[in-house]
């Protein structure tokens, strides 16, 4: 593991550390408690689990499948519930033909430019994610180029504009109440002419639960269609990490507006509910592609799973909780 590997290990770690203290450190304590796997013990786990926003779907599916191999394969010693439990947690992410140099995901051939539609309500940290993930492709040396589409919120331009003169990418932007649309069409059209690799869109942020923000996001996608007609090629949904089962209630309405193809799952070094990324992941069946582990530039993370699973279950020693 080269030196950037381990780095990005190490923050990731960090960056789930409270979901560790605050979620996994209980089922551990409650397994070390126990001598023999029982049906009280596997509820007190579900509950903890529930509680740290995994989600009741997804909880009760990780449940069931361990009682399942408990009875099966005949376990009795409670030690070995979190060896299991940390399986069935990695068999919920599919695995996918996702393609990343480390940095950012691999454009594919024969999408060219290779159009990112970014959606999110406001304040789960879409404009930053945006900024980061340009900054990702120009930093695996390709062109990018933003597109402001947010016109509607007033100081939606001016940050998007911050971030891509940090991560030194172009951006088209117009006048506040400009048809969004339309941006992103002069965007793709920009894109195509400067013989760009990489198109992110920015789109509002106003209430999931407004239809006409519904309805937008679709002539967005129906315009650059008239340049592109597989454009957007990617339609990430930004989700807060702190907003706990929220975040799982925005996913499912954003799907039924534009096809989800990857979440980004924001904010997770400043959250305890670092479960929801199982959670949203598995009741949805659309994969992370990305995670937010800190507020540095290179801190959005291409999304591994074996890592995450790794990192969020990091056997704790019963020195340490002796010491508490």
């Amino acid at each position: 593991m080269g030196f950037l590997d381990k780095l990005k290990l190490t923050r990731l770690k960090e960056g789930l550390l409270k979901t560790r203290d605050d979620v996994m450190r209980k089922v551990s304590r409650v397994i070390r408690a126990k001598r023999k796997i029982d049906d009280a013990l596997l509820d007190e786990i579900e509950e903890i689990l529930i509680l740290g926003d995994v989600g009741v779907a997804t909880t009760t599916r990780i449940i069931d499948r361990v009682r399942e191999r408990v009875r099966k394969e005949r376990y009795e010693d409670a030690m070995e519930l979190l060896r299991l439990m940390k399986e069935e947690v990695a068999a919920l992410f599919e695995k996918s033909d996702v393609r990343t140099n480390g940095i950012a995901i691999e454009v594919p051939d024969g999408a060219r430019p290779f159009v990112i539609m970014v959606v999110g309500v406001n304040g789960v940290g879409k404009t930053t994610t945006i900024g980061k993930l340009a900054y990702n492709y120009r930093s695996s040396g390709k062109k990018v180029v933003i597109g402001a589409a947010d016109t509607f919120r007033a100081a939606a331009n001016e940050q998007l504009e911050v971030w891509a003169t940090r991560a030194d990418v172009d951006i088209i932007q117009q006048q506040h109440g400009s048809d969004p649309a339309a941006v992103a069409y002069d965007t793709l059209q920009s894109a195509i002419a400067k013989n760009a690799d990489v198109v992110i869109i920015d789109t509002a942020g106003r209430l999931h639960t407004k239809t006409n923000l519904m309805e937008e996001l679709k002539k967005i996608k129906r315009v650059m269609g008239k340049l592109m007609p597989d454009a957007p090629h990617e339609v990430l949904l930004v989700l807060d990490a702190a907003t706990g089962q929220n975040a799982i209630q925005q996913a499912q309405q954003f799907s039924l507006a534009v096809e989800v193809t990857g979440l980004v799952i924001t904010k997770l070094d400043g959250t305890a509910k670092g479960g929801v990324v199982i959670g949203v992941s598995g009741e949805l069946g659309v994969p992370v592609k990305y995670i937010g582990v800190g507020e540095k530039i290179d801190d959005l993370q291409v999304f591994d799973s074996e890592a995450f699973v790794d990192a969020l279950f990091e056997a704790f020693s019963a020195e340490e909780d002796v010491a508490e």
